[in-house]
């Protein structure tokens, strides 16, 4: 380790006291600190309370910085992209700490080559923080985080602002620290944004009289009607209702399993979804339960055309070129459809997706977790570079990393105003609606070209942003974005439903609310691991193939063959662990609401 600046102590010090004038309070985290320990911080260079100083900065890791362009290694189980970082984060990167990141996703087989090699990577990023994480704890692969004060030294931001999220870490991981959850909060008491908004093409249900959607059949008949005013997309290639990619499927299919958690309220998982209002588990092959209801849903969009024949297929990229273009409807997920679909073209053109849920929908919203969820950032125990990617994760921790990471560089995409509260440019603005946007100010390449590809997140995005003016991280809650409405189509969505935005309309609807807290999934015995690899698999393989039968007889049998072939491979023990976890998590929610009350 290389040798500590004098600032670098005084940082400590200031940080220890700081944190025991804190206490065990929940509200610690979302107090600045006193005076004097905001002044050492400053002096250190990171950016605890105000926004610290960029020459410091600079100065305080001077030390670390490779004079030499280095690349990182970073094993990422959340990756959709493979390769090296381009674009304007790449840029980022490069000028900031002289690095060069090369996305490694989690393919077939690349964990279990890359943990009998011995070197998981530099940084290393979870899906999830059971079985393979914590192989990898006891195998020694991930690097300890106090080790040489290496936390203290260059992760001050994360240490003084995340002690929940670290403290929940070293729980799991036998009293060492070796990383911390994604979405971070710094309020235990309040909710995120909806995720599960139903976006839908609102212009095209204008057009058709804004027929009733009462149930799953209610939105299948909309769509096909749909489709028979709007047969092509913007390229002239056939419409369809949905379209689906196979990318993030686990130990379900992801889109049926979120459709189900979309209109039931029912959280995945482990092989089924759990209801966070009853405290009640549904293994996945439930007779008439969630996950095989939202199954049969996707078979008949099939059968009467309206689901896009590529889904398994086409990858995230060919459905996020479905939805740019226009060639599907509906979209469960308010980040996989609308996002990509209402760009200031489309709005011109009287066309956008809003949210339009079924009548009986109750979809899940997460209550925001100071412990931090379950896909860890950690740091590989061989790396040559850990002061390095400490100060990495560390920057991507403070506010100015989370919303670069967010939202793109400081200045050139967004800014604070005289009274700190957040502005995007115009080049910010019509980066968000239209990620096909040309960069500008010194970055090439589009804004998409450039975005984040570690596809994971330090700070939950309605999480408080200390450096503005009572504001969170989500731009849809910005005094500047909430404004009139941009256009005639989005008008006529407010007139419809009566709110502004579509967290307000979503959150006047019935809904279930998952509460933040310290469960983690229990280790599996390898035993149970063999079985449920198997049993993932025969989900996974005849879920597609159920999605596609042509017949309702031919989707009967599929789904009767699906159940007998996982009970064979071990179906029931699964189950049996998951039933256990689910009194697991009852516990923890038990818990969490006897300290909110």
């Amino acid at each position: 380790m290389k040798a500590k600046k004098i600032v670098s102590l005084l940082l400590v010090a200031a940080m220890t006291v700081s944190m025991a004038a804190c206490g065990g309070n929940d509200q610690a985290s979302n107090t600045k600190n006193d005076t004097a320990a905001d002044n050492a911080v400053d002096e250190a260079g990171t950016e605890a309370g105000d926004a610290s100083s960029d020459e410091a900065d600079a100065e305080d890791l001077a030390d670390i910085i490779p004079e030499e362009t280095v690349t990182l290694d970073v094993f990422d189980q959340l990756a959709n992209y493979s390769g090296e970082q381009i674009g304007w984060f790449g840029q980022i990167m490069l000028d900031k700490f002289n690095v060069k990141l090369n996305i490694i996703p989690d393919s077939d087989g690349v964990y279990e080559t890359r943990m009998e090699s011995g070197n998981l990577g530099d940084l290393v990023l979870w899906g999830n923080d059971s079985d393979e994480y914590q192989q990898a704890v006891s195998k020694g692969m991930l690097f300890d985080w106090n080790e040489d004060d290496i936390l203290s030294d260059y992760g001050p931001y994360i240490k003084q602002n995340m002690p929940y999220a670290l403290e929940k870490n070293a729980d799991l991981s036998g009293g060492t620290v070796y990383g911390f959850g994604f979405d971070v909060a710094r309020d235990a008491t309040a909710r995120q944004d909806f995720m599960y908004t139903w976006d839908l093409r609102w212009d095209l249900y204008k057009e058709l009289g804004y027929p009733e959607i009462k149930t799953l059949d209610d939105m299948v008949d909309v769509l096909g009607q749909m489709k028979e005013i709007c047969p092509t997309d913007d390229n002239g290639k056939t419409t369809y209702g949905v379209s689906l990619f196979n990318d993030w499927d686990g130990n379900m299919v992801m889109f049926v399993k979120s459709t189900a958690t979309a209109y039931y309220g029912y959280d995945e998982f482990g092989f089924g979804l759990y209801d966070p209002e009853e405290q009640v588990f549904h293994p996945v092959l439930e007779e008439n339960g969630p996950y095989l209801t939202c199954l049969k849903f996707y078979n008949n969009l099939f059968q009467k055309g309206l689901l896009d024949p590529d889904s398994q297929t086409q990858g995230y990229d060919g459905m996020q070129e479905d939805y740019q273009n226009g060639g599907a409807f509906l979209n469960v997920f308010n980040f996989l459809g609308s996002t990509f679909y209402n760009s200031d073209s489309h709005a011109q053109e009287g066309k956008a997706m809003y949210p339009c849920p079924p009548e009986d929908a109750t979809p899940i919203c997460y209550g925001q977790n100071i412990y931090g969820g379950n896909r860890i950032w950690s740091i590989g125990a061989k790396t040559e570079y850990p002061e390095l990617c400490m100060a990495i994760l560390n920057w991507l921790s403070t506010p100015e990393g989370r919303m670069t990471a967010e939202y793109g560089p400081k200045d050139v995409c967004w800014y604070y105003d005289e009274n700190g509260k957040t502005q995007f440019t115009d080049l910010g603005r019509a980066a968000k609606t239209d990620i096909s946007t040309q960069m500008s100010d010194g970055y090439s390449g589009t804004f998409d070209d450039g975005s984040f590809k570690m596809n994971n997140t330090t700070w939950a995005l309605d999480s408080l942003n200390p450096d503005s003016n009572g504001e969170t991280y989500n731009y849809r809650k910005w005094a500047s974005f909430a404004t009139d409405a941009n256009s005639d189509i989005e008008q006529d969505w407010r007139d419809k439903t009566g709110f502004a935005t579509a967290d307000e309309y979503m959150g006047s609807r019935p809904y279930k609310l998952s509460l933040g807290t310290t469960y983690s999934e229990s280790v599996k015995s390898d035993e149970l691991n063999v079985l449920w690899t198997q049993v993932a698999e025969c989900i996974k393989t005849n879920s597609w193939k159920a999605i596609y039968a042509k017949t309702d007889a031919e989707y009967d049998q599929i789904v009767s063959d699906m159940i007998s072939q996982a009970k064979d491979y071990g179906y029931d023990e699964c189950i049996a662990f998951q039933e256990n976890e689910a009194s697991l998590r009852k516990a923890a929610e038990d818990e969490v609401k006897g300290t909110i009350k």
